[in-house]
């Protein structure tokens, strides 16, 4: 199994700074497996996978980006826990990491499992800053690994506001699968994640057309209750 190597010797960092690191990251290092990686002068980005994980529920997914200065010897940093390997590219992306540089390792974790599953994962790592991040859980239960987003669209005027994005993990033929769907409101979506959790859901609601979500003119759209949190 791969380790990450955040290549840091002979560099410091001031005390907050250092010990901010290593309590967000440092501390899990043998832990932490590259997905990807991609390396450009002084900035390094990395989307890693915690083999451990915390509380039921956590994150697994560690996006880091660290950014050194040579000349003084001191190293900086940005981190951010995330509930999936796309959403880790998109804040890596939007914190200056090439599109085509941060693809991942196809090795390690199972692979897509479709078409659909490739496509929409490559959306979510282009489009991440459309969307704020309201809930998520993630379920290591061995017969049933799934990971439940709740996500809100940032623009009021986007057809199904509230998402709901779940990857399930097929443990027979290690593959994954990942699938989006569309509600009116944040209640439903958070619903529809908790009757998942407890096996209790049907399929997700397809995400509407733009041109279902239209409204009359002078049809003044009411507001809706956001999730706390931002993805990007």
């Amino acid at each position: 199994m791969p380790q990450v190597d955040f290549d840091l010797d002979d560099l410091d960092a001031d005390e907050e700074k250092y010990l901010d690191f290593y309590r967000n990251v440092g501390v899990h290092e043998d832990m932490l497996v590259p997905l990807a990686e991609h390396h450009d002068g002084p900035h390094s980005y990395y989307v890693l996978f915690d083999r451990v994980g915390g509380h039921p529920g956590m994150h697994r997914v560690l996006a880091v980006h660290l950014q050194r200065d040579y000349e003084k010897r001191t190293f900086s940093f940005e981190q951010a826990p995330l509930p999936l390997s796309a959403m880790a590219q998109s804040w890596l992306i939007h914190r200056g990491c090439p599109t085509d540089a941060i693809g991942l390792d196809p090795e390690l974790g199972p692979p897509p499992a479709d078409e659909a599953t490739r496509a929409l994962e490559r959306r979510l790592a282009g489009d991440g800053d459309h969307y704020a991040m309201g809930y998520s859980y993630t379920s290591d239960d061995p017969d049933d690994m799934v990971v439940v987003v709740a996500l809100c669209a940032l623009d009021e005027r986007a057809p199904a506001p509230f998402r709901v994005v779940v990857e399930e993990v097929d443990a027979e033929t290690w593959t994954h699968t990942l699938r989006e769907g569309g509600f009116d409101t944040v209640g439903e979506a958070l619903q529809w994640c908790d009757d998942r959790l407890t096996g209790e859901t049907g399929p997700l609601p397809p995400v509407r057309p733009a041109a279902a979500a239209s409204r009359p003119s002078g049809v003044a759209k009411a507001p809706a209750a956001r999730p706390p949190g931002r993805w990007r």
